[in-house]
């Protein structure tokens, strides 16, 4: 089997040794869901229950989530349970009759954009919306090539898989499809990032139409988060300047950085000081429950939406609906983006310490509660260990602090959160982690 970072790092490979009811519903799971199914860690875990930023497995033990940003407002989050609850004993069906509730928050989300993006179009999943989107680029710019990073990934529908590199050679890219190096902060000059980026996506543009595909998008995580985490804000400025020059629309995917994740705003375009021709988002939005979305500068859209009757039964139903609402209320009403941006500060600053007397965490980088760590075998050449880095992940989960990797080389420490993670989860987590960085060392 191909190796694929997104999936096949940090997978169970079956060669550790489990005990005998974890290994039976292994077993159970490999015969009814499947191969292709991936699970967690060298030792697999089985949980049953969660609060706030923590997790308890079927033997009682309790657990540090330092991972998950689908439980953005923290596992069984009580105002999401009562919104869930109360909407699933009124009504829950399709969009094709009237309903206030995703009139009442299609209002509220849409507030928290730059006064451009007004349109909103509801899917269950991030994958469908970053389908949609690029289907509304296309009839709009007229085109079909698109462009990702080289480790990008966008979703598992046919369009968007072969839009998202990271799946690995059993997913080949579309000839339509070209792909450019994510603006590695760690190893470029940060004073020339934002121009070597923007030209990277010029050479791409020129490659695609060179082969007869006409531009169409340049869709990207604004945190590059499957790419390995890269912040730096000066660096989708001139790439969009560049996209627009050549008639396409830039989608910005904010499935991972989006609803206040990097603390300096709602959405991780912000932080660069552009405005999206289209915007995804998913994972977080429901608090798991199914929900996503593609937002719109409403003259993109038009020309999708003149030509294209769209529905989606799940999409925006009642009960999604309210638990959206319930999550976006969070955030809002208890300053979550604040608190990500308070405890995230403070985490990075005592990871940098640590670093100073551990050379091997070669890079800590990110912003709000989304932090990568860049694990080297020499912090003069920059060499990645992705060794050192699965060991740390695995020794982490021995621990029970679950965190896990991302990037090219599988070398880089995704550290991720609920955005509820305390001060006091901050102490438990560094309290493990140094005590795992000084055993390796």
């Amino acid at each position: 089997m191909a190796f694929s970072t997104i999936m096949d790092s940090n997978s169970y490979t079956g060669g550790e040794e489990l005990d005998p009811t974890t290994d039976a519903m292994v077993e159970k799971r490999r015969s009814t869901l499947g191969p292709s199914y991936r699970l967690f860690y060298n030792r697999p875990v089985h949980l049953v229950k969660g609060a706030g930023a923590h997790l308890y497995d079927a033997d009682g033990n309790k657990y540090l989530d330092a991972y998950n940003n689908v439980a953005s407002v923290g596992h069984c989050n009580p105002r999401v349970i009562e919104a869930v609850t109360r909407q699933m004993s009124e009504l829950n069906t399709h969009t094709r009759y009237l309903h206030g509730g995703i009139l009442d928050y299609s209002e509220q989300l849409l507030a928290t954009f730059p006064a451009e993006i007004s349109s909103i179009m509801y899917t269950c999943t991030g994958s469908e919306a970053n389908d949609l989107a690029v289907r509304v680029a296309e009839q709009y710019s007229g085109g079909t090539g698109v462009i990702v990073t080289a480790e990008a990934y966008h979703g598992n529908s046919a369009l968007i898989s072969a839009m998202s590199p990271s799946l690995g050679v059993g997913v080949p890219l579309g000839a339509n499809v070209r792909t450019v190096p994510a603006p590695d902060s760690y190893r470029i000059d940060p004073a020339v990032l934002g121009r070597w980026f923007a030209d990277q996506i010029s050479a791409a543009i020129a490659d695609l139409e060179r082969h007869g595909h006409k531009f169409s998008a340049l869709l990207l995580d604004s945190i590059f988060s499957s790419d390995g985490i890269y912040v730096d804000p000066s660096v989708l400025g001139p790439a969009v300047e560049v996209v627009h020059r050549a008639g396409g629309v830039f989608i910005a995917d904010e499935v991972q950085p989006g609803f206040s994740r990097t603390g300096e705003a709602m959405w991780g375009f912000q932080r660069h000081g552009v405005v999206p021709d289209l915007v995804t988002m998913g994972k977080p939005m429901g608090n798991g429950i199914p929900v996503a979305a593609m937002a719109a500068r409403p003259e993109i859209l038009d020309a999708f939406a003149r030509e294209t009757p769209y529905f989606n039964t799940f999409g925006g139903n009642p009960v999604s609906m309210a638990a959206a609402q319930a999550v976006l209320d969070v955030i809002q009403g208890d300053g979550l983006a604040e608190h990500a941006a308070a405890v995230g500060d403070q985490w990075r600053s005592e990871l940098r310490v640590l670093a100073k007397e551990y050379p091997f965490l070669g890079d800590i980088r990110g912003t709000g509660l989304y932090t990568g760590i860049e694990i080297v075998t020499d912090p003069d050449t920059k060499e990645h260990d992705r060794g050192t880095a699965q060991r740390i992940v695995d020794m982490m989960r021995d621990n029970r602090v679950l965190i896990s990797v991302c990037g090219g080389h599988g070398n880089i420490l995704k550290v991720r959160p609920p955005l509820v993670f305390s001060m006091s989860d901050l102490d438990w987590f560094m309290t493990v982690f140094s005590a795992v960085v000084k055993e390796i060392a």
